[in-house]
């Protein structure tokens, strides 16, 4: 409980420091949409449901797979919460497959500043895994994590008519700290350390979207011209108790189809080494829009709404 006490306080600050004036629904800076990302956390607060996030690769200690389901609601419209839940499947490797529900992970988002002219966004937010809410026989701590982290996106509209081809580019990333509650935990006679771990990641964009809306018509029809083709980066370092610079993490390239409504992405997932796995993995989001599909109530902010 006094972790769930720490999440709400720490809310509570947010909802003080929130700006009173209206932020755009789900990532628009100006003319420049930023989609819901797959394997980044993206930089907006928003009204939005991930029903299902799916994904499965193959690691050092065996295929792992998942099934997860993230939703996000603004409190105002520059701070948001997070409430997300997965189901894993685990297939070790000469050992017994196991299945259940991780630890439950909730969070907090602040828009602190938005750029219509130069596309761009930032935000501040932090999120913590809640220990002992998942089940042991998928590997689910015992101990809380907490991770604060900065995040950031920014559209290439700004750039000059000569540049016109590179305008549909778009950055987003983010760094944090994934801090454990407990430094080691003991089983079996053997100590495990949770380091500090540095997290960072980001998504290379290529809207067709905004190249036929805002560039030049270059003729793209249905599907074609609600494309976003996109790379991302996500890695980790742990930075202490003997596994310092122990990086794992994974290069995945995809596309992403958005509606008004609702997206669909999927991605590969590239190893980046034999520690993060041993072969290419695959995720896929289906992806809604809340403040479009309901506008007037469950898709608006709780306070500060216009």
């Amino acid at each position: 409980m006094k972790f769930f006490r720490s999440a709400v306080v720490f809310i509570l600050l947010l909802v003080r420091l929130a700006l009173p004036h209206p932020a755009a629904g789900h990532g628009f800076a100006g003319a420049r949409f930023f989609p819901a990302t797959l394997s980044t956390d993206d930089p907006f607060v928003n009204d939005e449901l991930s029903l299902p996030t799916v994904s499965t690769i193959e690691t050092a200690e065996g295929r792992e797979t998942a099934i997860a389901v993230e939703i996000a609601k603004r409190i105002t419209p520059n701070l948001g919460i997070e409430l997300s839940e997965e189901f894993m499947d685990l297939n070790p490797k000469h050992e017994h497959e196991a299945s259940g529900f991780g630890n439950l992970e909730i969070g907090a988002k602040y828009q602190f500043f938005t750029s219509a002219e130069h596309e761009a966004i930032l935000s501040l937010g932090a999120e913590v895994e809640i220990g002992r809410t998942g089940q042991q026989r998928v590997e689910a701590d015992s101990f809380s994590t907490w991770t604060p982290a900065f995040f950031f996106g920014k559209g290439m509209g700004d750039l000059p008519e000569n540049f016109s081809l590179l305008r549909p580019a778009a950055l987003t990333g983010l760094v944090g700290v994934a801090i454990p509650t407990s430094a080691s935990t003991k089983s079996d006679d053997e100590i495990e350390w949770h380091p500090n771990v540095l997290q960072y990641g980001f998504a290379l964009e290529y809207s067709l979207i905004y190249l036929q809306e805002q560039v030049k018509d270059v003729g793209l029809s249905a599907p074609f011209d609600r494309l976003i083709p996109l790379v991302e980066f996500s890695f980790e370092t742990p930075l202490n108790r003997g596994q310092t610079g122990q990086t794992t993490g994974t290069i995945n390239p995809g596309v992403i189809w958005s509606s008004k409504y609702v997206q669909f992405g999927v991605e590969a997932i590239v190893p980046i080494n034999e520690r993060t796995g041993n072969s290419v993995g695959v995720i896929g989001q289906v992806h809604f829009y809340l403040d479009d599909l309901f506008p007037r109530s469950l898709g608006r902010p709780l306070f500060g709404y216009r």
